[in-house]
């Protein structure tokens, strides 16, 4: 089944009428032309089994054998509105309390206790473990569960609002690693009685619960729990109208860690079988269990990865995935068989797909990317596999003098794994040039730079550099996403130093290239992208002459619980690793023209560790810039990012060129 097929190459010249040059107002997403800059894309949903195209002013029904569209008739257009629009028992959290707002349209408030220390119905563990809501209605939605977060034990972190005619104190949670930790349980709203249950789980002091699920009838909770460490994962099941522990249904423990990211999903032909997802084989994979908790079969396997499941096709008994089966740069589409495990693919085999299923999962809209295809659209049949065209965006940037792109591998520092790297270059790239490279680098867990979308996901600010005279190379080292448990954990308690040493393995790689100048290679990341800028400016500072660190963590007992402890453990049990990976010891070494950029109110990355690294080079005698943004998270808003990437820019421009 498993074909080899990598996207290695991509070149993109401009033609003869490409003489257009970009401008960051049409790259940076903050920009005011940047959506005529990205590809066009058709808002289509599925009206259960009927494909719909909303456009602003007239709705559309698209054929999915032809992919030809008509216009709605009046008639079906006010029952898929009504459908839209339907009536059903609705939740909201309105000042840190829960409103439901019933199917006859009356609103309830459920909870009235709930303040900035006690938090109802909202993400908890600070969106680690997949967390992304804190509402999870049963099927019949007769029954809401959601997440009771008690923070009143957490330290303030102290951020202050400068906006105010006199600054004002306004703290954030933060639960640092190593400290005290806040507490969560699960209640049970049932609509009809209007009472409240909790689920008896225990004592909550340093213990997490994600990936809450109903069983079909919405009479029995699931979820996953997790120890402090992080190292011993079980899933458990309540009765959803007493709160009483039923079963724990599978445990798995590990001398590293377990981190479940997606709830179990049930069959539709049988309410007794789930799906589970695991990396328990050093792949994630699916597993078929029984309500009893027996594993019935593994139904996937394989050096690769399922990165999502999309649902079922109920007449063939067949379940939909994606995964990057066909190459780890690659996502594509596949129906699984239940019975045989046998996979069948949905997609043209190349290419970055996602797809959405019709209800009974026998259509299925796949919108997707290669490295030449902006966005091509696709009808698929689960049943027959047949591919019908819907949609193709012509390519926004036909008429600009557009980079080229291209990816590759290296080896990693342990001379064995595969690294996929990205490269880009001037339009009019000379080989018998030197230039002054920029890695681009992020480096850290759940995140990747290099895959087969359009341009090999390049970001624009790439384009806009390489537009100035400059190659940009981003590799993923080993600890990146979506390469299999042992490559991700390869990281464990020491974060970035394997890193370090696979990004070093890229420069090796640049400086073998005749058009790489090694005397002007520079650096640049973000958030963790920012701390392994540092970690590798003040650990080579004979390599890289400039760099620009935005919000870098700079000593990871500054981090959050979740996160911090996952990766690292605590500082009281890892006092050596924490010792090793903090950049204060290291701000002696910094040699080369370094400017630290952060948004003054992060809640993220704390400004603590910018300021500190600060003190530090103070202390040691080095010299840095700092530029800060008033009011402004972990991450710049609006055009304050396109402000962002010119400074960034600049930096570059006036000590690197």
């Amino acid at each position: 089944m498993r074909t080899k097929v990598l996207l290695l190459v991509f070149l993109t010249t401009m033609t003869a009428t490409a003489q257009k040059l970009f401008t960051l107002e049409e790259l940076n997403y903050g920009g005011k032309n940047y959506r005529q800059m990205t590809p066009a894309n058709r808002n289509v949903t599925w009206w259960e089994n009927t494909l719909v195209r909303v456009d602003k002013e007239v709705t559309y029904v698209v054929d999915k054998k032809t992919g030809l569209e008509e216009v709605m008739p009046e008639k079906d257009r006010e029952a898929f509105n009504a459908w839209r629009k339907r009536l059903v028992n609705k939740a909201e959290v309105k000042n840190h309390n829960i409103f439901v707002t019933t199917a006859d349209g009356i609103e309830k408030q459920i909870t009235t206790d709930g303040c900035r220390e006690l938090v109802y119905g909202e993400a908890v563990h600070r969106n680690e473990f997949g967390i992304m809501d804190g509402l999870f209605w049963s099927p019949d939605r007769q029954r809401l569960a959601f997440y009771r977060m008690d923070q009143s034990m957490v330290a303030d972190y102290p951020q202050v609002n400068i906006d105010k005619r006199i600054a004002a104190y306004e703290p954030d949670k933060y639960p640092m690693a190593g400290e005290t930790s806040h507490k969560v349980t699960v209640g049970v709203y049932d609509v009809e009685t209007g009472n409240i249950i909790y689920l008896k789980a225990g004592d909550p002091t340093d213990r997490y619960f994600t990936n809450i699920t109903w069983n079909p009838e919405g009479t029995v909770i699931y979820m996953f729990e997790l120890n402090r460490d992080q190292n011993d994962c079980r899933l458990v099941s309540y009765d959803a109208q007493t709160g009483d522990k039923i079963a724990e249904l599978y445990r798995e423990t590990s001398d590293k860690y377990v981190e479940p990211q997606k709830p179990i999903v049930f069959l539709p032909w049988d309410k007794t079988q789930f799906i589970m997802q695991s990396q328990r084989d050093g792949y994630n994979h699916l597993y078929l269990f029984s309500t009893d908790g027996k594993m019935i079969r593994q139904l996937t396997s394989g050096k690769w990865l399922v990165m999502s499941v999309l649902g079922f096709n109920k007449k063939q008994r067949t379940l939909i995935i994606s995964s990057n089966e066909i190459s780890p740069i690659q996502q594509n589409l596949f129906s699984v068989n239940i019975k045989t495990g046998k996979r069948k693919a949905l997609d043209n085999g190349r290419g970055y797909h996602s797809g959405v299923l019709s209800e009974n999962g026998e259509w299925l809209i796949d919108k997707y990317q290669e490295p030449d295809v902006p966005r091509d659209i696709t009808i698929v049949n689960t049943i027959n596999g047949k591919i019908t065209s819907y949609f193709s965006a012509p390519d926004p940037w036909k008429d600009y003098q557009v980079p080229t792109f291209e990816c590759g591998s290296i080896k990693a520092a342990d001379g064995v794994t595969d690294l996929y790297y990205r490269m880009v270059k001037p339009h009019d790239f000379d080989p018998a040039k030197k230039y002054p490279t920029v890695v681009y680098v992020y480096g850290g867990p759940h995140a990747h730079n290099v895959d087969a979308r359009w341009h090999y996901s390049s970001r624009s600010w790439e384009t806009y550099m390489a537009q100035k005279g400059y190659v940009l190379f981003i590799l993923d080292n080993r600890g990146s996403e979506n390469r299999g448990r042992d490559f991700e954990q390869a990281t464990f308690r020491q974060l970035g130093q394997i890193e370090m040493q696979d990004q070093m393995k890229g420069v090796d790689y640049l400086k073998s290239l005749p058009f790489v100048d090694s005397n002007r290679i520079g650096v640049h990341g973000w958030s963790f992208g920012g701390f392994m800028t540092i970690t590798l400016m003040t650990n080579h500072p004979e390599v890289f002459k400039v760099g620009v660190a935005g919000g870098p963590v700079i000593d990871w007992k500054w981090y959050e619980v979740m996160y911090g402890e996952r990766y690292m453990d605590t500082p009281q049990t890892n006092p050596e690793g924490y010792a090793k990976t903090s950049l204060l010891a290291k701000a002696k070494d910094l040699k080369g023209k370094l400017q630290i950029i952060t948004g003054y109110n992060d809640n993220t990355v704390v400004p603590q560790h910018c300021l500190s690294f600060l003190k530090a080079c103070i202390e040691a005698g080095t010299q840095l810039d700092f530029f800060v943004y008033p009011g402004e998270p972990h991450n710049m808003r609006g055009h304050s990012s396109v402000h962002l990437h010119e400074r960034i820019t600049q930096y570059f421009e006036d000590y690197l060129k």
